[in-house]
């Protein structure tokens, strides 16, 4: 009895189905999406490729995995037998108009694509002579990073310095205030004259409480260019040019730093 009223029933739930909506399926945005550089970060996922003027489209991803000047290019097996111009496509890279082409294993263009943007979609030519289109649609696309203001752009530059106008070589052996902030002291530090071997000795002063300044841990400076770089115990180095009165970190990031001469 059960058997024979689901056999009755079955052609009513199939023609229910049949009958609602269809949910669009997207495909994920593809690993290493938001690490990759910002030049191709606006193409990456998935889109339909359609053949011009057919019903004929497949899904197609554009990753981010990099081999050489090359980066992944996705799509289902039967995308060969929908599109036969990607049964070669092994990979995909920006052409020097900044538009996205398929190519072949040997790096030969596939499908190149000249006008549009990811937005409206792109048009483009297959190597069989045949007009395809590329298209974003309800598939996710990367937010683009936000622009730096102009001042945070500028601060990353190194600035330029006219050793004819930078203080003496002699005139910089001595005591110094280092601040994070302007007029507020942080550490006192000692800047020796050359020792015989030519080593310009650097050291505290008294025991420094900024732990960002303890942990470089300066042991020397060097002078050049009209540029003052103080060597940490590790190696490294922090540049500082002189600009109304003192000295200041170049380029400015990460922490402020000052260090304005004591006088004798």
């Amino acid at each position: 009895m059960e058997k024979g009223l689901i056999r009755q029933l079955l052609p009513l739930l199939i023609l229910a189905a049949s009958s609602l909506p269809a949910v669009a399926q997207t495909a994920p945005l593809p690993r290493g999406a938001d690490k990759a550089p910002d030049a191709i970060r606006r193409w990456l996922g998935a889109w339909d490729l359609e053949l011009a003027g057919a019903s004929r489209s497949c899904t197609v991803t554009l990753g981010a995995e990099a081999t050489g000047n090359r980066r992944q290019l996705r799509f289902p097996a039967t995308c060969r037998r929908a599109l036969p111009v990607l049964g070669t496509a092994a990979s995909w890279t920006l052409a020097a108009g900044g538009q996205p082409q398929f190519l072949d294993t040997d790096g030969k263009e596939v499908i190149g694509f000249q006008k549009g943007t990811p937005e409206t979609g792109l048009d483009g030519k297959g190597s069989d002579g045949k007009a395809y289109r590329l298209t974003s649609q309800n598939h996710p696309r990367i937010a683009p990073r936000a622009p730096q203001n102009q001042a945070a752009t500028a601060a990353q530059r190194v600035t330029v310095v006219d050793p004819a106008t930078a203080p003496a070589p002699d005139t910089l052996p001595g005591r110094y205030v280092l601040m994070r902030q302007q007029n507020r002291e942080a550490c006192r530090l000692l800047l020796s004259p050359a020792a015989a071997d030519g080593h310009q000795p650097a050291a505290f002063e008294w025991t420094c409480p900024d732990t960002g300044l303890t942990i470089f841990d300066p042991v020397g400076w060097r002078y050049a260019g009209g540029r003052l770089t103080l060597v940490a115990r590790r190696g490294h180095g922090t540049d500082l040019v002189f600009e109304n009165g003192q000295w200041r970190k170049d380029p400015a990031v990460g922490a402020p730093l000052l260090m304005r001469k004591l006088a004798p």
